[in-house]
C-alpha cells in the first residue's frame, strides 16, 4: 500500500490530462473549423487518441493507467484491485477531470466555472454509450490478454473510431461524462443527459467484464 499516494497522483494526473486535451482540442477544432462540425469533431478525435496513447504509456505502469471508473469497475469485478482502492481511484478520477475542464477553460481564455446546455438525450445515445464502453473494455481486456505491449495504442485507435460510430461520440467514461457536464463548450454534455450515459457505460463495464471473463479463457496464450 506504500506506493498507493503515487497510484492515486497518476490517476488524477493522467485524467485531468486526459480531459484538458478533450476539451481543449473541442474548443480549438470548434474555433478553427469555420462551422463545419465534421472538422470540429476530426481535430477532436485526433487529439484525444493520441493523447491517449501517450498518457497510457506514461501512467500505465504506474497505476494501470485507468482514468476512467468503469475500467476501474472491471478490475474490481476481476478482483485484481481491492474496494477499497478502486473507490479512491473513482475519486482521483472525478477529481482530475474537473480540473483538466478548468485548465482547459483557462487556456482558452472561457470562464472556469460553467455549465452546459448541450442536450445529448435519447435511447439512441444511451444505447451508444453502451456499445462504446463494452467496445472499450473488450480492447482492453482483450489487448492485456494476448498483446499487453499493444495496450495504449490499441485503446488510442479504438477511441478515435468510436467517436465516429457511436451517435454519442464515445464517452465511455463516468468521469469524463461528469466533467464535460461543465463545460459549455464543443464536448460538453448537460448535466440532465448525464445520468442516462452514467447508467449505460456502467452497464457495458459489467456485460463486458462478465463476457470477456468467459471469452478470454477459451484460448490459451
Amino acid at each position: 500500500m506504500s506506493d498507493l499516494p503515487r497510484r492515486l497522483t497518476a490517476e488524477a494526473l493522467g485524467t485531468t490530462l486526459l480531459l484538458a486535451i478533450v476539451i481543449g482540442s473541442g474548443i480549438m477544432g470548434e474555433r478553427l473549423s469555420g462551422g463545419n462540425v465534421a472538422i470540429a469533431l476530426l481535430g477532436n478525435t485526433l487529439a484525444t487518441g493520441a493523447g491517449l496513447v501517450v498518457l497510457i504509456t506514461v501512467f500505465g505502469p504506474l497505476s494501470g493507467a485507468h482514468f476512467n471508473p468503469a475500467v476501474t469497475l472491471a478490475f474490481a469485478l476481476r478482483r485484481e484491485i481491492g474496494p477499497g482502492v478502486a473507490a479512491l481511484y473513482v475519486l482521483a478520477q472525478i477529481a482530475g477531470a474537473i480540473l483538466g475542464v478548468f485548465a482547459a477553460h483557462a487556456m482558452f481564455s472561457e470562464p472556469i466555472l460553467q455549465v452546459s446546455t448541450k442536450l445529448r438525450d435519447g435511447p439512441a445515445q444511451a444505447f451508444s454509450e453502451f456499445v462504446a464502453t463494452f467496445g472499450l473494455l473488450a480492447a482492453i481486456l482483450g489487448t492485456l490478454r494476448f498483446r499487453p505491449d499493444f495496450t495504449a495504442v490499441s485503446v488510442g485507435l479504438y477511441i478515435t473510431a468510436a467517436y465516429w460510430f457511436t451517435a454519442s461520440t464515445s464517452f465511455a467514461n463516468p468521469a469524463v461524462t461528469i466533467a464535460r457536464g461543465l463545460s459549455d463548450t464543443f464536448a460538453g454534455i448537460a448535466p440532465a443527459s448525464a445520468p442516462a450515459f452514467i447508467a449505460a457505460q456502467l452497464i457495458g463495464a459489467l456485460a463486458a467484464t462478465l463476457f470477456f471473463g468467459w471469452l478470454l479463457r477459451a484460448k490459451s496464450p
